[in-house]
């Protein structure tokens, strides 16, 4: 049961990111010191930003952008980005990897993969006689890696340096449905909860285990933890629903003790505008 162990190792480091990331919101750094409000804009702002640049420089003068605040904010770099590049690699790199190969974009080939003694037609496709990497999808495939990549540093910047509770009060200010809103916060709960439930479950039958179990086995014990889980999700949120309504519990969200900005978050909040202008237009 190797592999199911390399599963639960990775539960274990969700719930340990997970409280950390309180830990670090609690850092007298940069970022930790300005108010969620402006935080929640920011990210919306820049995200935006990021989206519509379509040139691989300003994305990575963004990119040095992040890194800058990520330092000054006194986060740990080699762990925000032993969490960020891989999965820039996966959902940016892996995926729009294909698109480089001039089956899918044409232009010049800079890089021959693979060399036929004729090109070939099937249906509405043309298979060139030689396929291999084009300039203009390497091009595209590195600004999509960027994009993900400077998406990805700016969603963990903030909530490296936000409290959960800060972001849902942010969000709420600005007229987020509070439908969406208790999705977002059960939904964060209940990712801890299924984490830990599923790690206990397999530290109960490793306990009682004498040897390695078969592959056969495993993955019929791993089908039935899975229909377990489901009906014990179901239980849980009916349990939920009886506990809110309970303690008296309405479809209105209500949220109390907002501080008044500062001369510091009014500043800050202006500096990242004029940057995000800055990177807009340029």
């Amino acid at each position: 049961m190797s592999f199911i162990d390399s599963g639960i190792s990775h539960f274990g480091r969700v719930i340990k990111t997970g409280y950390i990331q309180w830990e670090l919101a609690s850092k007298d750094g940069f970022f930790h010191r300005i108010d969620a409000r402006i935080k929640v804009l920011f990210l919306i702002f820049f995200i935006i930003i990021v989206s519509l640049k379509k040139e691989i420089v300003p994305e990575i003068i963004i990119a040095l952008f992040v890194f800058g605040l990520t330092a000054i904010s006194r986060l740990n770099l080699f762990n925000f980005y032993k969490k960020v590049i891989p999965l820039g690699f996966i959902f940016g790199f892996l995926i729009a990897l294909p698109s480089a190969f001039n089956v899918i974009t044409k232009g010049e080939v800079i890089l021959p993969v693979i060399h036929f003694s004729r090109s070939y037609d099937f249906w509405i496709y043309h298979v060139p006689e030689t396929i291999g990497i084009t300039r203009e999808g390497i091009s595209g495939v590195a600004m999509l890696t960027l994009r993900v990549v400077n998406s990805v540093s700016l969603s963990f910047l903030i909530l490296y340096t936000t409290s959960f509770s800060e972001i849902i009060r942010a969000l709420k200010v600005f007229r987020v449905p509070d439908a969406i809103l208790m999705i977002i916060t059960l939904t964060y709960k209940y990712i801890f909860i299924f984490a830990k439930t599923v790690e206990d479950m397999h530290l109960a039958k490793k306990s009682r285990m004498l040897d390695e179990v078969a592959n056969t086995e495993a993955r019929k014990w791993i089908a039935g933890r899975i229909a377990f889980m489901f009906k014990k999700t179901q239980q849980r949120c009916e349990e939920v629903v009886k506990a809110m309504l309970g303690r008296g519990f309405s479809d209105t969200i209500k949220l109390y003790g907002f501080r008044k900005m500062n001369s510091m978050d009014w500043t800050a909040g202006f500096f990242l505008f004029f940057a995000g202008v800055i990177f807009l237009w340029s």
